[in-house]
């Protein structure tokens, strides 16, 4: 599709400086996501860094108290994980991984080893700071922040444009004199992005086909369909509540003329003196029983990759309704994960922006250069 631009942008091979124009002409992409606790022992830290880049955001917290928060929310997470749900871990690390190596091989069928894809998480290893820093040391001179979390907001995407200015500032301030990247590019969240909702929608209508769903009639199957729940205030911040609420009315839009019962449901974090978006999944799937479902499937579209919110804070959901409403059936969809159609999609978005970071003129590299 963009074959002319990948021999446009051929790595510049004068005699003098074949190895340097090479170097140069390479764009790190980095995937940013949470990452979740590979081991009960990182627990602390990784709820220390929630508090700092995303509760403080919303209820005030000193810094000083980042540990003792950090410590008491670890109680109750070594509680939800270890003794209510036997020792849970999340497979979100992994699928990223999968993820990663899946949208490098597409980016490099089309740039070759010119776009060389990273990972890095917020909360845990590998943290986005130190993947940073090892791209500037392996020379990079363009970086790509491909946030793959769906929803973009202060609490979500620009964190990984926060942990990057910090990593620039450190590097500037005690080693260059200027930026470390000749080029920054960044790629929004994805919740509008007609591709991905036509993605999410594909997957809907193939299990509504299924036989265990079909044998109920259209009007009878409830889709609660689950988006990352978020407070209402949030010091003169957007929350991702926005934009969760167009991703879901886009693809309530295509289903809801055939399946009338489909209704948002917010997985959310409820904490005192915080008012959090409604309806939450139970609240969701209730009104929809209450409307005639008799059964109900819940489709994650706020999330790239399972983790424990799209897994156990569903299935508490789903217990919790079959205690009060055992006849109705219930059904845990999948994230859209390493689906190769989403990979491909992925992959495409990132293609304009890396094309656009090859294509800086000669000059203006050679000046960078020379700054």
């Amino acid at each position: 599709m963009m074959s002319h631009s990948v021999q446009a942008m051929q790595p510049i091979t004068s005699h003098d400086g074949d190895c340097e124009a090479l170097q140069a002409d390479r764009v790190a992409v980095l995937l940013v996501g949470y990452g979740e606790v590979q081991s009960y022992r990182d627990l602390s830290r990784y709820n220390q860094a929630a508090t700092k880049y995303i509760a403080a955001q919303f209820v005030p917290i000193p810094e000083w108290l980042y540990p003792l928060a950090g410590w008491l929310l670890t109680l109750q997470d070594l509680y939800d994980f270890g003794i209510k749900h036997d020792h849970f871990m999340s497979p979100e690390n992994e699928i990223f991984e999968k993820q990663r190596l899946g949208i490098e091989t597409l980016l490099q069928n089309q740039w070759e080893k010119r776009a060389q894809v990273f990972k890095g998480f917020y909360f845990c290893k590998p943290f986005v700071q130190d993947v940073v820093t090892d791209i500037i040391q392996q020379g990079f001179q363009s970086l790509l922040i491909y946030p793959l979390l769906v929803v973009d907001s202060a609490f979500t995407s620009k964190i990984a444009v926060e942990q990057v200015n910090e990593v620039i500032a450190t590097t500037t301030q005690s080693e260059l004199r200027s930026s470390p990247f000749r080029s920054i590019r960044y790629i929004p969240g994805f919740a509008t992005e007609p591709t991905y909702i036509d993605l999410l929608v594909r997957q809907m209508q193939e299990r509504l086909h299924q036989p265990s769903v079909k044998q109920f009639f259209a009007s009878q199957i409830g889709i609660v369909l689950t988006v990352h729940g978020g407070p209402a205030k949030a010091n003169g911040l957007l929350t991702g509540v926005i934009d969760g609420q167009a991703l879901y009315d886009r693809v309530q839009a295509q289903l809801q003329q055939k399946y009338p019962l489909v209704s948002i449901g917010w997985i959310n974090h409820d904490m005192p003196f915080t008012q959090w978006s409604q309806p939450d999944l139970k609240q969701a799937a209730k009104n929809l029983i209450k409307a005639g479902a008799q059964t109900i499937l819940f489709k994650p579209l706020g999330w790239a990759t399972e983790n424990f919110e799209t897994i156990l804070d569903v299935e508490d959901a789903i217990k919790a309704l079959q205690r009060q409403y055992p006849t109705v059936t219930y059904t845990r969809l999948d994230c859209v994960n390493d689906d190769p159609d989403f990979l491909k999609i992925a992959a495409e978005w990132a293609n304009p922006q890396i094309e656009a970071m090859l294509s800086v003129p000669q000059k203006e590299r050679a000046q960078t250069n020379e700054a």
